[in-house]
């Protein structure tokens, strides 16, 4: 291809919206610009990047034996409704209204409908397993789109369902698609990991997410360098960091801790190591009849509470914050002074694992400006409901035994679930088995963010010039970059023919046939990220020699023309092998 066949963008300045590097090198490089909040056209550079990711997923689906099929984005309320999804899901569903006023969705993810074909079409245990898939548009209206494609509102996002006979089978199906996963990241040559995941709104008795590690990523992976152990930070299992509780060496004790309402407070104000104090913090939860339901959750001082965990503590799924009222009338003290020693019976007391094995330690006295010291376990109150509802924090040690954990930030950009029956047994999604008895499909759903998957690239593949494609991701694998070719016959000659040599040969170039000055040819091509630049000029040529680079190399080469081909197509074979 020729720039002049092509369309080139690019900016030297990036929106003042712009918060991340993959948002603002996207939009300079040409590749994406803004339509709406969230919503942005995909320019042909960004295009070519984007059928390369399809394709790899499309190779690797294939190979694993899924079939392509393709959904509408527009699905009917009724098949929602049937899941209960209609009314749980919040203001992310866009809801419609045709001419007729029946309700319809923009889908923001497609269970029910592919549930609603196979409850149609497959009727025999001889038709499964099968696994569906599709790649195509999804639209999540999001309150506060952000960070260009990575959290927008519309995206294209590779979605599989798959269909088994029993729980054996959908285990066999979803380590098919883990593997196939795990190919599909490794031949877009990133850095990335699966991690052990929350199901969220789709449930499912397990998953795991893939992230691309990069340091701007909004999720934390907890993980073990001596394991495999990796999970999202959400699902991270905590370890009490005391295996046993020792016994009490000190008589509880009320003491005066005026204007001292945070345990790092607390803890200067009485000499006390952040350690020994607790934290509790008090959550309602509406019931249909009759009052609220009131937790109290204790945490160690210096850790932080892990929502997801304690949503699943039974009767806090759909909990908040206690208000002032509920507080003063469980506790009888204002926020900063609570405690779990005398409070009223009707609050459910869950300590964090760490907290049930602490002894002798500090916490509100449910007095304003007073803390309780030498607390313990049994004696001054009693024991607690114990269940790990904390962040992991570094140096914790590894749920597998294997050492300790560390953080680090990723990117998600792929999740695999274990679905089970939940949606087939609402929709009554059954096949007949063997003895003629109809039984639910079990399911498994696998999904992949096909646009988001550039950013990620992009965040952790960059420099101060722009993008560091890996070489499969890249709009073109080569540049050719002729000095004065719309004035040098010969430098013209020689890119025209080096570059009809390379398309022949397979590889994905581009000449830049615009006639720009090196240096804004240059800048482009590094913005973009051509993985491999060739330079033909008038000085060279009159030694047969023109200039190799890669992106990330130092220094060009001087390489002779009739060596240049085999030096392309060596190199970018190389870079390939290096991510397949």
């Amino acid at each position: 291809m020729k720039a002049s066949q092509s369309f080139l963008a690019t900016l030297k300045e990036a929106p003042s919206d712009a918060e991340v590097v993959s948002h603002k090198l996207m939009v300079r490089a040409g590749l994406i610009r803004k339509l709406s909040a969230g919503i942005y056209n995909y320019l042909p550079i960004g295009l070519r990047s984007i059928r390369k990711v399809e394709n790899i997923i499309r190779e690797e689906m294939n190979r694993a034996g899924a079939i392509e099929l393709l959904m509408p984005m527009i699905q009917p309320a009724e098949l929602w409704q049937e899941t209960g999804r209609w009314e749980k899901m919040g203001p992310e569903l866009l809801r419609i209204k045709d001419r007729h006023d029946r309700d319809f969705l923009i889908q923001p993810t497609s269970e029910e409908v592919i549930t609603d074909l196979a409850r149609n079409e497959i009727k025999s245990y001889k038709q499964l397993p099968i696994n569906f898939y599709q790649i195509q548009t999804k639209f999540r209206d999001e309150r506060r789109p952000r960070f260009g494609i990575m959290r927008g509102r519309e995206f294209s996002m590779k979605d599989a369902y798959s269909f088994d006979r029993d729980s054996e089978g959908l285990k066999k199906s979803y380590q098919i698609m883990f593997d196939a996963y795990t190919r599909i990241f490794k031949r877009m040559g990133l850095k990335f990991r699966a991690v052990t995941a929350d199901n969220g709104a789709i449930g499912g008795s397990g998953s795991q997410e893939f992230h691309v590690i990069a340091d701007t990523g909004e999720d934390a992976i907890v993980y073990c360098q001596n394991s495999d152990y990796a999970a999202n930070l959400e699902a991270a299992e905590s370890l009490a960091l005391s295996a046993t509780r020792e016994a009490a060496t000190q008589e509880i004790q009320k003491l005066p801790t005026p204007n001292q309402t945070n345990c790092a407070d607390v803890a200067q104000f009485l000499k006390v190591p952040l350690e020994k104090t607790v934290k509790s913090l008090l959550f309602a939860a509406n019931q249909e009849n009759g009052p609220v339901k009131l937790f109290m959750l204790l945490l160690r001082g210096d850790h932080e509470l892990n929502e997801v965990k304690a949503s699943k503590i039974l009767g806090m799924a759909e909990s908040r914050f206690a208000t002032d009222a509920e507080i003063k009338q469980a506790c009888n003290a204002p926020a900063g002074y609570l405690g779990p020693v005398g409070v009223s019976a009707e609050v459910t007391v869950v300590a964090d694992r760490t907290v049930a094995n602490m002894s002798d330690f500090v916490c509100g006295a449910n007095d304003a400006g007073h803390h309780l010291i030498g607390v313990n376990w049994t004696r001054d109150l009693p024991e607690p409901l114990v269940m790990d509802i904390r962040n992991a924090v570094v140096g914790d040690p590894s749920p597998d035994g294997k050492g300790v954990v560390d953080i680090c930030r990723g990117i998600e950009v792929g999740h695999v679930f274990q679905l089970g029956t939940r949606y087939s047994e609402a929709m009554g999604c059954t096949y007949l088995d063997q003895q003629g008895k109809a039984q639910p499909m079990v399911m498994g759903c696998y999904g992949i963010g096909v646009t988001r998957l550039l950013g990620a690239a992009i965040e952790q593949g960059h420099d101060e010039r722009g993008i560091i494609w890996p070489i499969s991701m890249a709009p073109f694998e080569v540049v050719i970059c002729p000095m004065n070719y719309d004035r040098s016959e010969a430098v013209k000659n020689a890119a025209d023919q080096l570059h009809d040599e390379l398309s022949v040969a397979g590889i994905d170039v581009i000449l830049d046939d615009r006639g720009e000055r090196p240096g804004a040819m240059f800048a482009d091509w590094e913005l973009i990220g051509a993985p491999f630049r060739v330079v033909i000029g008038d000085r060279g040529l009159a030694d047969s020699q023109v200039e190799f680079k890669g992106r990330t190399d130092a220094e060009s080469q001087n390489i002779l023309l009739a060596e240049i081909k085999e030096k392309v197509i060596t190199a970018v074979q190389t870079a390939k092998q290096l991510v397949s």
